[in-house]
This record gives structure tokens, C-alpha cells and sequence, in this order.
């Protein structure tokens, strides 16, 4: 028997207990062994900090990693009703890019897609981070100028972005049928080379390893119930003019002047509490992975006509998504229809993949605005802040979300990169458009 065979004999399994992840990033369930230490520490729940910021996923993790090392704020506490990483940091298909339509948002993922780049050595953890370019197709002519477009914009933004032809495409990615006689035929693309994907759960326990360190608490299995606010003009003294005293959790009441909202999927539920109500709705979004084969897609593509996209892992999977459910719901089922529709506009991409074996689905919850741009920093509420609202985005925004947050915080003013992006936008009418680069969800 091997030595790991031997440890993991060794490891008693409890299903009640969060995940458990080993110095070397193994994951086991329930794991408890003096051999594997924990990347992050268990303690008990204080009963007050100075930052407490709602969610355990990318969002949440990197803010408190970039207060504690850029602004030394160490005295803050994560709060997750699950497991880090559990909700849409785990159920992303993980592709990054910066290629947006509007200026504001182009500047804001560029800036994420730098930190992407860096954050292996920036946080000693092989997120694995993949630069294999990110393809959009065009179909028709207005998609052919709508790329037009989002390549001009690109390039004012100096981000490596251009329209290729069938022929450029072929070369790129020799699987996907370019002939005229097709559907959907291709008639060009908006090629993107910086862009990419990341290992989703190594982006996670890097940012939690690292706040970790410098003192900060992630603490699973807390579940936020309800937000104290004092003053104010609603019930119980909760809405405008109000102030954040701390949070009531299924652990007890924690004081905080400030509490941060990082929630994917219920954004909307912890902001009531607060008093605050967000222009947002809840979609479902699916996706689903095939059994692997060697390596022939080395490059993401992404068709907004046929509202699909598809990546092929270092393992040999296929990685496919869509647009989100056209219905508001928590549900995070998986459907038939789902499959049947997204299995026919893939083989209208690859035709010669009919025979591979579709291995398992699922679905995360994505929070969608009517401009399709996230809602960040403060709030009508003194203390309260949001980083929400990411629709289909959010995976890819982390880094940057986390690092502008925490400036927000420590500083008390909104730095300039998340200043777009403001809940006030909605009452001013200035509204930032990205629908034009969000015709997939991915």
C-alpha cells in the first residue's frame, strides 16, 4: 500500500463537516489528520471586528486579502453559510478575458486579468492559470460590427483584441466547421489572446491561505440571519440615514462598523436586511463537461447566436455553458432542455464531437442588473457596502473587485475603477451597458 493510501486509511470522514484541504492543496472531506495541517485556521467567532464581510467566495476572500496586505486591516472575519468557495467561485466554468464593450469595463477586467497573471507567485499557490485566447464568433453581419465595435473599444483601452476572419479561425481552432454551407456560418471573430482560464477552487484557497496569514478569520457554517442597523427611515430603523452596528448570525451577534455584502445568488436577501434594495434579479445559469479526450481545442470559443460557449481542460474535458435561464428563480436544477439545446448548437460548431459522452451538469445563481454591470461600494446605509450584482462576470472580476473594495474601505472615498459602477447610477440614469459582451453567459 502506498503512503497516501495509508493516510487517507487513516482519515475518519464526518459528511456534517465543512471541506477540509491539506498544506499541499489535496482536498478531502472532512479530513482530520496531525499529518495534514489546515491551510487556513479554525477559530472561534469574536464578538466584534472591524470589517465583517458577508461570503466566502472569490469576491469576499480578495477583499480581505488586499485589506490585510495593502492596508494592513487584519481584524476582519469572512462569514460563509457553507464552505469557501461553495457558491458561484465553485460553479464557474473559470474562463477570464478582458475584452469588454464599454470603456469603464474593459479598464476594470484588464486591470483583474493583470492580477490573474500574477497571482501564482503573488500568492505562492499554482492557480494554473491558462493564457490560451478568447475567441467570440460572428455569424451575421451585425455580429461581424457589433466585434467591429468591441475590438475599436479595445484598442483605445490598449488590450490585445482583433476581428479575424474564417480562414484565421480555422487555424486557431481547426475542430469548428467554417464552410459557408452551415446554419450559423462563420463569418468572422473577435479574437482575444490574453485571455484564458484559471483553476476556480486554487483561486480560492490562495486568497484564503493568504488572509489567513496575516490574520484574518474565514469562518464556515456561519449564516448570516440578519444585518443591525440603527437610525434610519424604514422598519425598525433600518433603510436611508441608517448606520451598520454588525450582523446577527446562526452563531451569535457580531459588532462591526463595517459589513460588506460579497454574496452571489442572494445579494438581494442580505441587502434587505440591510434596508437597501438592489435593482437585481436571480437567473440560473447552466453548464456541463464531457468525458476527456487528448487535447484538439487548445483556444475558449464563444458564439453569442448560438448562445453557447466551449473550453477544453489540461485533462481532456469539454467545458460548455450558455446563457442564463430566461426565468427568475433559486433553483439550481439542471434541466433536459438545457442539454438537448446546448448539445445541438456545439455540434453545430464541431460536428465530428456527436459521439462524445456528456458526463455530468450543473447550475450557480447569477445576479443580474438591468445594465448588466455589477453594483460596487457604498450604500444609503453608513457602514454598509455592496460587491454584487455580477451577472455572469463575477469569476473574472475577483481579483480586481477585491483589490478596489478594499481600497474603498480603508480609504472611505471610491477609488476611481469601481466608481461606474455605483448603486446611485440607477437613480441618475447613467447606466453602463455591457449586454453587448455578455450575449453568453460567460
Amino acid at each position: 500500500m502506498t503512503p497516501l493510501r495509508e493516510t487517507l486509511k487513516k482519515v475518519k470522514s464526518d459528511p456534517t463537516k465543512p471541506p477540509r484541504y491539506s498544506a499541499a492543496g489535496l482536498f478531502v472531506k472532512g479530513a482530520k489528520s496531525e499529518e495534514w495541517p489546515r491551510v487556513w485556521r479554525d477559530v472561534d467567532l469574536k464578538k466584534s471586528y472591524d470589517v465583517v464581510i458577508v461570503g466566502g467566495g472569490v469576491h469576499g476572500l480578495a477583499t480581505a486579502y488586499y485589506l490585510a496586505t495593502n492596508h494592513g486591516i487584519t481584524n476582519v472575519a469572512v462569514l460563509e453559510k457553507a464552505y469557501l468557495g461553495s457558491g458561484g467561485s465553485g460553479r464557474n466554468t473559470a474562463i477570464v478575458r478582458s475584452n469588454y464593450l464599454t470603456p469603464e469595463g474593459v479598464a476594470f477586467y484588464d486591470r483583474s486579468l493583470t492580477l490573474y497573471n500574477t497571482m501564482s507567485n503573488d500568492l505562492n499557490l499554482n492557480v494554473m492559470f491558462s493564457e490560451r485566447g478568447h475567441m467570440t464568433l460572428a455569424h451575421t453581419d451585425s455580429a461581424l460590427r457589433t466585434m467591429r465595435w468591441r475590438a475599436e473599444v479595445n484598442k483605445l483601452q490598449n488590450i490585445n483584441s482583433s476581428v479575424i476572419d474564417p480562414q484565421e479561425v480555422k487555424k486557431l481552432a481547426p475542430s469548428l466547421d467554417v464552410s459557408p454551407n452551415t446554419r450559423y456560418p462563420i463569418q468572422g471573430a473577435l479574437y482575444h489572446p490574453p485571455g484564458g482560464t484559471i483553476r476556480h477552487d486554487a483561486v480560492v484557497w490562495g486568497y484564503a491561505r493568504g488572509a489567513d496569514h496575516r490574520g484574518v478569520e474565514m469562518h464556515q457554517q456561519t449564516e448570516v440571519l440578519d444585518i443591525m442597523v440603527e437610525g434610519g427611515e424604514g422598519p425598525d430603523g433600518k433603510g436611508r440615514g441608517g448606520k451598520v452596528t454588525g450582523v446577527r448570525t446562526n452563531r451569535g451577534d457580531i459588532s462591526a462598523p463595517i459589513v460588506v455584502n460579497c454574496t452571489a445568488g442572494w445579494a438581494t436577501l442580505i441587502s434587505d436586511m440591510a434596508g437597501v434594495k438592489l435593482p437585481i434579479n436571480t437567473h440560473p445559469l447552466q453548464a456541463a463537461v464531457t468525458e476527456p479526450v487528448k487535447v484538439f481545442l487548445p483556444t475558449v470559443v464563444v458564439s453569442g447566436s448560438l448562445h453557447v460557449y466551449v473550453s477544453q481542460t489540461d485533462r481532456g474535458e469539454l467545458v460548455f455553458g450558455a446563457s442564463v435561464d430566461p426565468f427568475a428563480t433559486y433553483s439550481m436544477k439542471g434541466s433536459l432542455e438545457f442539454t438537448e439545446e446546448l448539445a445541438g448548437h456545439v455540434l453545430e460548431l464541431m460536428p465530428n464531437i456527436g459521439r462524445m459522452r456528456l458526463l455530468r451538469q450543473w447550475a450557480g445563481l447569477c445576479d443580474m442588473t438591468p445594465d448588466y454591470s455589477p453594483v460596487m461600494g457604498f450604500t444609503p446605509v453608513e457602514g454598509f457596502l455592496c460587491d454584487v450584482g455580477w451577472g455572469t462576470y463575477g469569476f473574472k472580476a475577483g481579483p480586481v473587485s477585491g483589490e478596489q473594495m478594499a481600497e474603498c474601505i480603508a480609504t472611505q472615498s471610491v477609488p476611481k475603477l469601481i466608481a461606474p459602477f455605483e448603486l446611485s447610477r440607477f437613480e441618475r440614469g447613467d447606466l453602463v451597458g455591457e449586454k453587448g459582451a455578455a450575449a453568453v453567459g460567460h
